[in-house]
């Protein structure tokens, strides 16, 4: 109530940005008595001022009345004479002798919107017999409810008869409107209006200083608001959070049951021996460790850097408990894969400073509170945009693309006599000390041609003369196509490493024998084979300088799987379809056998496996139960007299034919996500490939066009040239496309990475916090 009262009247409440403790019970009883004093006080002081601007308005409006309607009484008599000459000339039958005095009226004012349709019932109900005379107030009226300007005006209706006079105060009273007494002198007017504007005048005093009395009690209420609703906050949370404890059996202690960190057992009982110590209570509270058989709530520790990454995991699904926490590893695999895809490092180093900003400045920025949605999502993510941007700056040196252009850093690994490829013959004998680029044909590199290339690899990254070349797409795309596929199965290898630790920590040796084993042996043989042999392409001297020569890796694989193998001495033979090395036939053979064996170990040996367990079991209880004459459930709860709580939570039947089901389901699930999955991390090539020529687009067709201007002209322009580029690369090369990596590195995370060994079942541990509670109460409030 007071925030709203504060809020009405514009003043500023203080924020200080204090978080005083929660109060205790005895200065609970002291706050509740000032807010109290203050509710009363507030209540009165707006009851008097309501009334006193009700009187006000009212006075108003008397005041206009006896203004308006003075010439309202000067035409009175020259109207009715004018409508009697006129009915003595038209029906000497129905004329009526009129009186002027004989003539009763009423005044009154109404809002200025209702007029028309006010006129318009007055008319129809009185058949005509009464006549209305309105004119508009020029300064609108405060409502004394609202607080609102409204317009209205004034009117005055005159009529013959009691009937009428009991009729048009009805129908004034169905408009709303306000009737006033008016004398019929102009000496009873005059000095009627005269103590009209006396009352007026004292009680613009007394609003005065009712309006002061009120300002002053919210400013000193606007200085220690905040303080008060956090107070407030904090005690309605300890009091609903003491709402759920439940009374012991002497029903002189509360029980409270709840989860928390292990690792801060000791804090919890320091933080209640303080509070039994300030409480000044004699009896201590005491913290007893009980067991559950009920699944504890995940709690995974984080910091300002990595909670917006635990959101990402988090989004997919909250980690059973004790399960593998992706979260330390997608701190660097999300940022690359993301560099992967967008891999320019011109404008890696634009996201990096805009991160920066928001990282050097976020204490500020965050106590300015700003409310807008997106900023809250980008400062959110401020530690997720600033490795993305360092990721994407490695990445581009990589590539070594800076906005779409390369840059020669070591200088070019390929000389040759070049005049062939100028149209001119102006060029230098070098790519790399070639002066005038802007008449050359197209140029298309060879490694086979030892004149062109001197067998030297670029130090870091790819040599800039292939920025020139017409056949640079066919080697970009040839290695960001093999590098994705590297990456994929590399990360989805180390998903599975991780699920063994999942394997291990809750004791199921099963598993790690009958899922984690086979399931590296069938990656390893198909896809892992499969990067041994793009590796052993590039390492291959003879296949640089012979690429034509090489053997095609797809068909490799297709052949592979087939069991056809070409005859190494016919001349005949397709060189893609040739071998890699001398006993690859007997090699490869062996490893599609080991991806086939692994199909029917990972489909039914782990169910095998568990209906003997469970054979073996059943029959151990009724063994026990013979020899006890007890039940068999009897025999499996284990009683903890040290317990408190021990819920009895029925043990699942064991269905052989559910978990073959379940078996030949994950079966299909990974044999044929392995070769989606490997598919799918083919997005990074995509991805990068669009983002590569997006640029290359942007600066052929816009930039290009203000260079190409010589003179000031060319200046003038470049400037407005320059604009239009930076504003198309902002919008469409780093917030759209990098938005579109973005969602494909998470996608590749979820699925293709998560889903080797993340369950993501559990429930988060939700701590009593008081600074959650205050967050969430100021969103709410938002």
């Amino acid at each position: 109530f007071l925030e709203k009262e504060i809020k009405k009247d514009g003043i500023p409440m203080l924020d200080t940005g204090d978080n005083p403790d929660a109060p205790a019970p005895r200065e609970m009883i002291d706050l509740e008595a000032t807010f109290e004093k203050l509710e009363n006080e507030m209540k009165e002081v707006n009851s008097n001022s309501e009334a006193l601007k009700r009187n006000y308005l009212e006075l108003t409006e008397l005041k206009h009345i006896l203004r308006k309607t003075q010439n309202f009484f000067d035409e009175k008599e020259q109207n009715v004479a004018e409508e009697a000459q006129h009915a003595f000339e038209s029906d000497r039958s129905q004329i009526i002798e009129r009186q002027p005095m004989q003539l009763g009226f009423v005044a009154g004012v109404i809002l200025r919107e209702r007029i028309p349709a006010f006129e318009k019932m007055l008319w129809r109900a009185c058949r005509g017999n009464v006549f209305l005379k309105q004119a508009e107030i020029e300064t609108p009226l405060e409502d004394p409810l609202t607080g609102d300007q409204v317009n209205k005006s004034v009117f005055i209706i005159f009529f013959q008869g009691d009937q009428l006079k009991s009729r048009v105060k009805k129908i004034c009273e169905g408009f709303r409107a306000t009737l006033y007494p008016c004398p019929e002198t102009p000496a009873e007017r005059r000095e009627m209006a005269i103590g009209v504007m006396t009352r007026i005048e004292d009680l613009n005093t007394v609003l005065g200083q009712t309006q002061d009395h009120r300002h002053r009690v919210l400013v000193a209420a606007a200085k220690n608001i905040k303080v008060w609703f956090i107070k407030v906050k904090k005690i309605k949370a300890i009091y609903h959070t003491l709402n759920m404890f439940n009374l012991d059996v002497t029903q002189k202690c509360l029980i409270a049951e709840c989860w928390c960190p292990v690792a801060d057992l000791d804090k919890i009982q320091l933080a209640l021996r303080r509070g039994t110590e300030q409480s000044g209570s004699s009896v201590p509270s005491i913290l007893n460790r009980m067991t559950t058989r009920q699944e504890p709530p995940t709690y995974n520790r984080v910091n300002k850097f990595t909670t917006a990454f635990q959101g990402i995991v988090d989004a997919y699904g909250v980690a059973n408990y004790r399960e593998v926490n992706p979260t330390p590893y997608t701190v660097i695999t999300f940022p690359f894969l993301f560099a992967v895809m967008f891999g320019d490092a011109g404008h890696g180093i634009i996201m990096f400073l805009f991160a920066l900003f928001l990282v050097l400045r976020e204490k500020q920025l965050a106590a300015a509170k700003i409310d807008d949605e997106i900023f809250k999502m980008l400062f959110g993510g401020r530690y997720i945009i600033l490795l993305m941007g360092i990721f994407s700056i490695y990445t581009g040196v990589i590539y070594n693309d800076w906005f779409s252009k390369s840059i020669n850093i070591f200088g070019s690994a390929w000389i040759a006599d070049i005049n062939r490829y100028t149209a001119n013959g102006s060029c230098g004998a070098g790519y790399a000390e070639c002066v005038n680029l802007s008449n050359t044909k197209d140029v298309q590199l060879n490694p086979a041609n030892a004149s062109e290339f001197t067998g030297k690899v670029y130090p870091f990254g790819v040599d800039p003369i292939w920025q020139l070349s017409t056949n640079k797409i066919t080697l970009l795309n040839s290695y960001k196509m093999k590098l994705s596929v590297i990456l994929g199965v590399g990360q989805m290898l180390f998903g599975i490493f991780l699920s063994f630790f999942n394997h291990r920590h809750f004791k199921k040796p099963i598993n790690i024998f009958c899922e984690f084993i086979p399931h590296i042996i069938f990656l390893m043989c198909i896809f892992g084979y499969l990067n041994i042999l793009i590796l052993w392409k590039w390492a291959t001297p003879y296949y640089v300088q012979n690429s034509a020569a090489a053997p095609s890796l797809l068909l490799g694989l297709i052949n592979m799987f087939l069991f056809k193998y070409a005859d190494e001495n016919d001349t005949n033979v397709p060189v893609s379809s040739k071998l890699f090395y001398s006993g690859q036939k007997p090699i490869q053979f062996m490893l599609v056998a080991l991806a086939a064996i692994c199909v029917p170990w990972i489909m039914l040996v782990k169910p095998y496996i568990l209906y003997k367990r469970n054979k073996s079991k059943t029959a151990r209880r009724a063994l026990m139960s013979e020899a006890n004459g007890a039940t068999p459930n009897d025999q499996d709860v284990i009683h903890h007299p040290e317990q408190v709580h021990q819920e009895n939570i029925p043990e699942e039947e064991f269905q052989i034919g559910e978990v073959v089901i379940i078996q030949v389901i994950h079966t299909i699930e990974f044999c044929l996500g392995c070769i989606s999955n490997t598919a799918s991390y083919l997005r990074l090539w995509a991805l990068s490939l669009a983002h590569a020529e997006l640029s290359d687009v942007l600066w052929s067709m816009v930039f290009r066009v203000g260079l190409s201007i010589n003179g000031w002209a060319g200046a003038a322009v470049l400037i407005f040239v320059f604009i239009f580029w930076s504003v198309l690369t902002l919008a469409v090369l780093l917030v759209m496309e990098g938005l579109s990596a973005f969602l494909h590195a998470i996608r590749l995370h979820w699925i293709e990475f998560q889903n080797k060994f993340y369950t993501g079942m559990g429930y988060k541990f939700v701590p009593f916090s008081f600074d959650q509670i205050l967050e969430t109460s100021h969103i709410e409030a938002e």
